[in-house]
């Protein structure tokens, strides 16, 4: 496995990979999978400031990705990030989401924030006890905050504490692996 920084050339893969997530289960609360050109737009957006990570087999394929995102908009929280893992259905159970998070949170930390978060749709044990098995600890519970699939849905949120926030810099801006 090679862990790198996510192109704009990998989105078609990424897509591949997301896709019949959005498609097929309520993992993720969109409606409709993004096309190629918007994930594109997705990734080249996010590099500037935060890290994208993608994961490719022995073949060179992208079999998973994980990238973090700001927590909110508001200034008071420029030390927190949200994070996101997917994974080639083939990929899962081989421990590479656990080494694609481990690689994002030292991203995270050299530049500077403190707390990550990841927010799971309900139920999903698999993504529960990655985000558990890497640090990540449960807050609590958002009840039925979406309706997807002719029913509504939990969403669990679990923070993982980076680095001391005693003395927070500002985050510095992401240069990639």
């Amino acid at each position: 496995m090679t862990l790198r920084t996510a192109t704009e050339t990998d989105a078609e893969e990424i897509t591949a990979i997301y896709a019949p997530i959005v498609q097929q289960t309520s993992i993720s609360f969109e409606l409709e999978a993004p096309t190629v050109d918007q994930m594109r737009e997705r990734i080249s957006k996010t590099l500037p400031e935060l890290p994208w990570l993608v994961s490719e087999d022995e073949q060179g394929r992208v079999n998973g990705y994980v990238y973090a995102s700001k927590h909110r908009e508001r200034a008071a929280y420029q030390w927190s990030v949200d994070t996101t893992a997917y994974l080639r259905e083939d990929a899962r159970g081989q421990g590479l989401g656990k080494r694609m998070y481990h690689e994002l949170k030292r991203e995270l930390i050299k530049l500077g924030y403190c707390q990550a978060f990841a927010g799971i749709a309900l139920p999903n044990a698999a993504s529960v006890a990655l985000h558990e098995s890497v640090g990540f600890e449960a807050l609590g519970v958002y009840r039925k905050v979406g309706f997807k699939n002719g029913q509504w849905h939990d969403v669990g949120w679990w923070q993982c504490n980076l680095q001391s926030p005693d003395a927070p810099v500002v985050p510095s801006k992401f240069q990639g692996l």
